[in-house]
């Protein structure tokens, strides 16, 4: 169970009756999925092209990433390294189905987070946006670890889904869980 400093440290978050929480820097840091996908991409393209690059790349990529943000990263990545437009596709193809080397971890401060709604018998659930296939391997390759019972609790759902179904996310939200809105809680980042 959870100490009192702990359950304290969340009360006023614990107020609302449904919890929704985001994926990308809140579950995990996104770049921990990111630079997995750029070792990927990185190995891909050596062996595509059939000269040693990967290493180099995938640093890059990185120091890319870091200095001038995820925007930046592919664009200048192929006009440094004289690649062609054409691994445009192939990398937006790995980065929505990529299968990571390594397991997902959720911070601390998460696990602790999520521990605390599921023992306050709160209704968890996950709201994400960006690309649902790739919102969607980010979760399979999440290690639950403690949380793994709960996983059956979990309901996701994907903002651009809604949008294109022309559903307003809280109006959706209230009605699936038979809830007021102020009952609802969003959760982007802790």
């Amino acid at each position: 169970m959870f100490g009192m400093m702990q359950q304290e440290q969340y009360k006023v978050a614990m107020e609302a009756a449904v919890y929704m929480v985001e994926v990308d820097d809140l579950l995990f840091p996104k770049r921990d999925y990111l630079l997995q996908v750029y070792y990927l991409f990185a190995n891909f393209v050596e062996f595509t092209e059939g000269r040693t690059l990967a290493k180099p790349l995938v640093d890059f990529m990185k120091l890319c990433y870091e200095e001038q943000g995820e925007e930046a990263v592919l664009p200048k990545t192929l006009k440094h390294f004289g690649l062609p437009d054409s691994y445009l596709e192939n990398f937006e193809r790995l980065r929505a189905n990529a299968h990571l080397p390594l397991k997902l971890f959720l911070p601390d401060k998460t696990k602790h987070f999520l521990k605390a709604l599921f023992a306050s018998k709160k209704q968890v659930g996950i709201l994400t946006d960006g690309n649902p296939v790739e919102q969607l391997n980010k979760l399979k390759h999440i290690d639950w670890e403690e949380l793994s019972p709960f996983l059956s609790l979990l309901k996701i759902f994907f903002l651009k889904e809604l949008a294109f179904r022309n559903l307003e996310p809280l109006d959706f939200l209230q009605e699936t869980y038979a809830v007021d809105k102020a009952d609802i809680c969003i959760v982007k980042q802790l």
